[in-house]
Order: C-alpha cells, then structure tokens, then sequence
C-alpha cells in the first residue's frame, strides 16, 4: 500500500464497474466495500479511517445506520467528503456534514438525457393512453377505438417545476421537437437565465399550475419542497393536466393525488419516485389505469450509469488530490474542510 494513502468506502454497490476501475489506477487510493448488513466488527475500522464515503443516492436502498447523519459522522473522524452516486443526495444529512467540516458532493447532469427522456416517455404515454389501451386489449375482445382517443402533445403547455440539468433538457426537446411552450417555476433563476433554458418563467408555482397541460416535477427533495404539490395545488390544476414526476418522493402528497384522480380532478399521472420503494402493489395509486409507474428508473440507464460513474471518480480523484469539486453541495463548508484535509492529509486544498 502507497504511504498517505486515501481510503474510499461504499456501500451496496457503484454505479457502474469503471468507477472503481478508475480509482484502481490510483496507487495511493484504497477502495473498501460494505454491504447494509456488514457486522460491526467488519465496518468499525473502515469507518474510522475512510476519508471519502461513496453513498448510494436512494434512501430505501440504504441502511439507515449507513446514512450521512451525524451518528455517522462521529464514527468517522477522517472523514472529509460524502459523495452520492446521483444527482439526489436525501440519504446526506447536509447540515450535519457542513457542521463537521465535511464537503458533499453529487453527480448532478450526469443523467439529464435518461430522466428527460423518461418524462417525454411518460407525457406521450399518458397523452395517448396507451396503458388503457393495451389493459383493455388484454383483458376483452371487442374494444371500441374511439374508447381511447387521446391527444397530441404539439403546441400544448408544459409546466416544468425546477430547470436544472434535466428541466433544462426537457425543455429543449419539448420547444424543438414538439413546439411546445414551456412554463418554468424556479426561484432561484432569472427569466433571463431560464429563457437561455428554452422555457419561459414564471412568477409563482400557482401561475404554472393554473395553466399547464402537463406538469412536471424535476427540483430536488428539500426542508423546502417537501410536500411542495398537496391538495391545494392538485385543485389548481386543469381537469386535463397530467402529473409527472421524476425527482424525489415526498414532494408531492400521495394521498391527495390519489383523491384528485378519484375524482377526476386531474387526467392522469407518471410517477417514477414514491414516499416508499418500491411501492407496495396494493398502493392506492397503482389501482388506477391512468396512472404509469415505475420504479426510480428514470435515470437507470447503461449510457447514464456510465457516465454518473465516470463524474464520481474523476470528482472523487481531484478532491483527494486537494482541488475543489465542481459540484459541491454545501459550499459553506469549505473553510473548516481545508482546515480538517490539512491536518489528516498534510496538504492544504486548492481554491
């Protein structure tokens, strides 16, 4: 083993074999694995001297014991950076890490094209009620086609909530392949800014929910979005709308979806992210036809795994090397971590 060498762990798995192989080319870089049921005795001492945790990005997936909390933090003195292994980062406890001089850092972009995808993927589905469709061929003969008419997407409104890295995406294929207009709520962003997005701003989330075909849900799970859509703005939707949502379970109220369609307040659902995964097959929500589920697959994909995989080693490779991330969540930590890295490693950051 290299003298000052660095200690990565994860734990489960990565997300895609070259991560690990591009850290194996790094004499000075150890990798350790854990798994969730990893005894005490196994963990213990590969806690107490990791300098980076490579984290799984789905809360359900992950040991509770192994979450980025502050019970954790206290069993790893070394630790410097919590990396997650996608763009979502609700298994990190960012306020914690930030007061232990630990950075966190995501892989934010590195599924745009995947996510983005599944979204139109589930805007043309429900548009053209497809999942009727093929129940209804599947269960009687003699199916009417008039039964099922549905609708284009050309020309129609998309209200996109959150214009990041997929919101962004979406909005450039919604405008260029469909001519859409495309809403944007994000109030951290100029019009100016969210204009150069392909989307047009606007003010308040009431303003996009009252005038939107589809709505899509693309902003991280937050103290701030949590139960961002209730009852409240599923009423504020049209009857016609669809809801779509790719970003995190939490944000939107399950049991006051599930009324709104009941009654027919709204015309259907996409939903990839649940308050629970995977879903219980008897959740509500799963009973109706017009609803289109999946399992937090939107951004599972080979090209995307891939690439999310390649992002975390070369980010994970220059933060050990003392350069500053590009993707670094919790920049108030920045200060007391170049302090804490020159003590454990013996070289002061970069930047």
């Amino acid at each position: 083993m290299a003298a000052n060498t660095k200690r990565v762990f994860f734990v489960n798995y990565v997300p895609a074999p070259i991560l690990l192989e591009l850290l194996a080319r790094r004499p000075d870089i150890q990798v350790d694995r854990l798994s969730n049921d990893s005894p005490e005795a196994e963990a213990e001492p590969i806690l107490s001297r990791a300098h980076a945790y490579q984290i799984p990005a789905t809360r359900h997936e992950l040991a509770p014991r192994f979450h980025g909390t502050a019970a954790l933090l206290a069993r790893t003195p070394n630790l410097l950076v919590v990396s997650s292994s996608g763009a979502g980062y609700d298994t990190v406890d960012v306020a914690a890490c930030t007061a232990a001089g630990v950075i966190v850092v995501n892989q934010a972009g590195g599924n745009r094209e995947a996510v983005a995808e599944h979204v139109l993927g589930m805007m043309l589905t429900l548009s053209k009620r497809l999942i009727q469709a093929d129940r209804s061929m599947r269960r009687e003969a003699g199916i009417k086609r008039s039964d099922y008419t549905g609708n284009d997407v050309f020309g129609r409104t998309v209200g996109i909530v959150g214009i990041g890295h997929v919101g962004s995406r979406l909005a450039e294929v919604c405008t260029g392949l469909f001519r859409m207009c495309v809403l944007a709520y994000d109030p951290y962003l100029t019009a100016g800014q969210i204009a150069a997005r392909s989307a047009e701003k606007v003010e308040t989330l009431d303003d996009l929910l009252r005038q939107s075909d589809f709505v899509s849900i693309n902003c991280p799970l937050t103290a701030e979005t949590h139960g961002m859509i209730g009852a409240r703005e599923f009423a504020l939707m049209r009857p016609h709308v669809f809801f779509i949502t790719t970003a995190r379970g939490g944000i939107h109220d399950e049991a006051a979806l599930a009324e709104a369609l009941q009654d027919k307040r709204i015309a259907g659902a996409g939903l990839d992210v649940w308050e629970t995964e995977p879903p219980d097959p008897a959740h509500p929500l799963l009973q109706f036809d017009n609803v289109l589920s999946s399992p937090h697959t939107a951004g599972v994909t080979r090209e995307s795994r891939d690439t999310m995989a390649r992002m975390t080693a070369e980010q994970l490779i220059d933060i050990l090397d003392g350069k500053r991330p590009p993707r670094l969540i919790n920049p108030e930590a920045w200060p007391a971590y170049c302090d804490r890295f020159e003590r454990i490693i013996g070289v002061r950051p970069q930047g």
